[in-house]
């Protein structure tokens, strides 16, 4: 049951990148001793991470001077929608 759930929370993909990019990824999957795929699962979760803490709400205390208030700066996007 257990192998189960690990396994229905990756899904497959094609990848296309830079031919550089994917040796250096490989060289490395080579020197940890571990597929490419690991390695490319890893860079994935660190990007997720990365964008996911670029989203997260932030919380201040401030005063604005520009007259601008806190529901239209929290209104705005922090970053770009998916492509």
């Amino acid at each position: 049951m257990l192998a189960s759930r690990i396994v229905n929370d990756f899904r497959r993909t094609t990848l296309s990148a830079n031919r550089s990019a994917l040796a250096t990824l490989e060289a490395e999957a080579a020197r940890r001793g571990v597929a490419l795929t690991a390695v490319l699962a890893e860079a994935v979760e660190e990007k997720a991470a990365t964008l996911r803490a670029g989203r997260r709400p932030r919380l201040g205390v401030g005063r604005s001077t520009d007259g601008r208030s806190a529901a239209v700066t929290t209104s705005e996007p922090v970053a770009r929608p998916p492509r």
